[in-house]
């Protein structure tokens, strides 16, 4: 049911809200409310109608959960205890409804305070989605996009939604007074693009949201722009609690070595593309999806265009129902290829940079992360499409073919976000240090070894599980050099030929040395030198000796 208040426009004009009718209607159609009300057309076009939220005279739209209840209450309660300059950062998990949370504080802030709201989003798609989902909670509200040029002082709205860039202009030309606003809702608060932004509305109190409030931008963090965080449920306890999907994980580790890292910190488009479209990399996904994933709904995200067409390219070579999308696809085709995946069986999508926010389709159940990222927002943003859950969906399915867990943990794993927001960066550092310690072989390498499904060694796991058994430390090096004369004798007819890969793996080398040498301590780099020769030469020998007892069992057959 909708409120509906009927207002004289002469009346209006003259600075006076005085209420002629007041009716409650389920529809609202000029025809159909003017003939229940018995009002000439012509009064009816001078009339004003102010749409007020639903909630207000029937109770919230969508159910709440204890845990949403519990943060609308903590949100609504610092906003009034604090000052009018308060600004809140929200933190709650992807999937756990925090559309549902800013819709009900915007509708019980208009309804106690009287004052305007406004909405941000960074993107049109998302500003869309966040006005349907509000309209939808209750909440009405109106767009400021391209088309809105001004909004004047008589406009009726209580909420709008706007997105960032076009709202800015709009105030910059002097197109848009925000003295009104009472309340600022930051959705996605961790993208860097709101901060212009926020010191536009004088006197308005502010509320950002998002999955992780950590700024992947070192030198603007969250804490310069929010005063406190306020924390909602983890994603282990809305799992626990039935809300989210229970996840199935499933890593492969991969040679990231040939990617590279842009101005931002993320890895390269081009080193992506070139890695992720090589034959070993799509092969291994087909391989991936074939053991874990065959026959569910599946999402493949990728980091460049050129790799989600090969996906598709090979999926659909191999009899796979499967569309590819990206930013760049026209919105009629969008709509035809969401509408499609979401009726279709087993249905595929592969894409690139679209929908790691505002899409929502619970029965996705399986996530295929098909690149490395060192983006932790990123990270969760992509497996969270996947967490949704429904009466037949308990669990999904990750499969990790970027080493992300290794890098971030496991996404379901507790997070000390509070210790993040306050220091950031503490946080950007250890992150740091876990995208360079993990070890990467080149794809142009790693394609010469093709036989071989073992290739990595982690040298400082090996020589924790040693010292564990109380074993010597050099049987880290033995195990190593065992593992480098089977890759070069799995991917070699001859003796010469294995000796040629032996020479190919001497960065390798040069690295599982300085590795174990980190593990022993202070060293010299005489010793480090001997290490390196000794583990060559040790190789050399042990390859020729398992070509020549292979070559005498073949000669003996």
């Amino acid at each position: 049911m909708v409120m509906v208040k009927v207002f004289s426009k002469s009346l209006l004009k003259s600075g006076h809200s005085i209420i002629i009718y007041e009716i409650r209607l389920s529809l609202i159609l000029s025809n159909q409310w003017c003939n229940a009300l018995k009002l000439s057309a012509s009064f009816c076009g001078c009339i004003t109608m102010q749409i007020l939220s639903s909630t207000a005279a029937n109770g919230s739209a969508k159910k709440i959960y204890p845990y949403q209840q519990y943060a609308i209450d903590t949100l609504f309660e610092k906003m009034q205890t604090g000052t009018d300059q308060l600004r809140l950062l929200f933190q709650l998990p992807t999937g756990g409804g925090k559309t549902v949370i800013f819709s009900e504080i915007a509708d019980r802030f208009i309804r106690q305070y009287g004052k305007k709201v406004i909405v941000l989003t960074h993107r049109q798609e998302l500003c869309k989605q966040t006005s349907l989902a509000m309209k939808n909670a209750g909440v009405f509200n109106k767009v400021v996009d391209s088309k809105v040029k001004r909004i004047a002082k008589k406009d009726y709205y209580h909420c709008y939604v706007a997105m960032v860039e076009t709202l800015k202009h709009r105030i910059d030309d002097g197109l848009i007074d925000t003295k009104g606003v009472g309340l600022v809702i930051v959705d996605e608060a961790h993208h860097n693009s709101f901060h212009k932004l926020l010191n536009k509305f004088p006197g308005a109190r502010v509320i950002g949201v998002t999955a992780t409030p950590f700024s992947a931008d070192v030198s603007r963090p969250m804490k310069s722009l929010y005063s406190e965080l306020v924390l909602g449920e983890q994603i282990n306890s809305l799992i626990e609690q039935g809300f989210l999907a229970k996840p199935k994980g499933f890593a492969y580790e991969v040679e990231l070595n040939t990617l590279n890292r842009g101005i931002h910190g993320d890895y390269t488009v081009s080193s992506s593309d070139e890695l992720y479209s090589s034959k070993i990399m799509l092969d291994l996904l087909v391989h991936a999806y074939k053991e874990n994933a065959s026959g569910k709904k599946t999402l493949i995200f990728n980091n460049g265009i050129f790799t989600s067409r090969k996906v598709l390219e090979v999926f659909q070579q191999a009899g796979y129902p499967i569309r590819h999308l990206d930013n760049k696809t026209e919105s009629t085709e969008r709509l035809e290829i969401l509408k499609w995946f979401k009726k279709t069986k087993g249905a595929i999508l592969t894409s690139v940079s679209i929908l790691t926010t505002g899409f929502d389709e619970p029965s996705v159940q399986s996530i295929i992360l098909n690149r490395a990222t060192t983006s932790l927002t990123l990270y969760h943003q992509m497996i969270g499409r996947g967490a949704r859950r429904l009466p037949g969906k308990k669990t999904f399915t990750i499969i990790d073919l970027g080493n992300n867990a290794e890098r971030f943990g496991e996404w379901d794993a507790p997070v000390d976000w509070q210790n993040i927001f306050e220091n950031p960066e503490i946080f950007h550092q250890i992150l740091a240090k876990a995208s360079d310690d993990i070890h990467q072989m080149p794809a142009e390498m790693r394609n010469r070894f093709a036989n071989s499904t073992e290739i990595s060694f982690d040298v400082l796991a090996v020589y924790q599980t040693a010292m564990d058994k109380g074993e010597k430390a050099k049987t880290v090096l033995r195990d190593s050099i065992r593992q480098h004369a089977m890759m070069c004798a799995e991917n070699a007819d001859t003796v010469s030929q294995a000796f040629q890969l032996e020479h190919e793996l001497d960065k390798e080398i040069n690295w599982r040395i300085k590795q174990y040498s980190k593990c022993l301590g202070s060293v010299t780099k005489n010793y480090i030198k001997w290490l390196g020769s000794d583990y060559r030469s040790r190789l050399h020998g042990l390859i020729e000796k398992i070509m020549s007892r292979r070559a005498a069992m073949r000669a003996a057959v």
